[in-house]
């Protein structure tokens, strides 16, 4: 099959959607670990994931790791099931990649340790590129679920994770108490839609009508 030529989901390559499948899910796992290396003062309920990968922290390379794995593989993901999705959600999740791997590079500031001195030019970047994630995230799942068809049994699964990108940064405002724990919520949300893009994408799932590359 030439370059450009339609494809269905099910001609990409399993070996491909198997390896970027396992890069999503090594960066779960990082994200998940890295709580658990941090001090005594984190707690995973109150504080974010980026708090976990902040400036100044020995071991927050685990959690940038994450970021980076979680940004490279939505760049993949992209490069699979694109024509799928199209050109508007495309440029969304490559905006969301790329600001996943941004915030990889730029850490937040520690807030659970106030005293901890940090760089605010690099926590202000930090900033908006974790913000631009969630608009990102929020704009290629609508833009998807637009052309696939909003009114289809099986887009059940995008209305979801589309009411959870509004519901759950409220929620972020009226339970700080909880941010690390909503965020959390948000993430695997998150993980759990690029996974089934990733399984419809290998044609482990059954493709249905208006789904197709055309």
């Amino acid at each position: 099959m030439q370059d450009g030529q339609a494809r269905s989901p099910e001609h990409w390559p399993k070996i491909e959607c198997l390896f970027v499948l396992a890069t999503l899910a090594i960066s779960m796992l990082a994200l998940g670990i890295a709580p658990l290396l941090m001090p005594d003062a984190y707690s995973w309920v109150a504080n974010t994931t980026s708090e976990s990968a902040a400036q100044g922290i020995e071991d927050a390379w685990l959690a940038r790791l994450g970021f980076l794995l979680f940004g490279w593989s939505v760049l993949w993901v992209t490069r699979l099931a694109g024509r799928r999705w199209g050109l508007a959600a495309s440029l969304s999740f490559i905006a969301f990649g790329a600001l996943m791997t941004a915030a990889a590079a730029f850490a937040a500031r520690p807030t659970w340790d106030p005293p901890a001195p940090y760089d605010q030019t690099e926590d202000l970047l930090h900033s908006i590129a974790a913000t631009g994630i969630g608009f990102a995230f929020a704009a290629g799942v609508f833009f998807t679920a637009f052309r696939r068809g909003f009114d289809k049994p099986p887009r059940l699964f995008d209305v979801m994770a589309l009411v959870a990108t509004i519901l759950l940064p409220i929620g972020l405002s009226l339970f700080p108490d909880h941010d690390g724990l909503i965020q959390r919520i948000m993430f695997l949300i998150a993980y759990s839609w690029f996974a089934r893009e990733i399984f419809q994408s290998a044609g482990w799932l059954p493709s249905r009508s208006g789904e197709a590359v055309s």
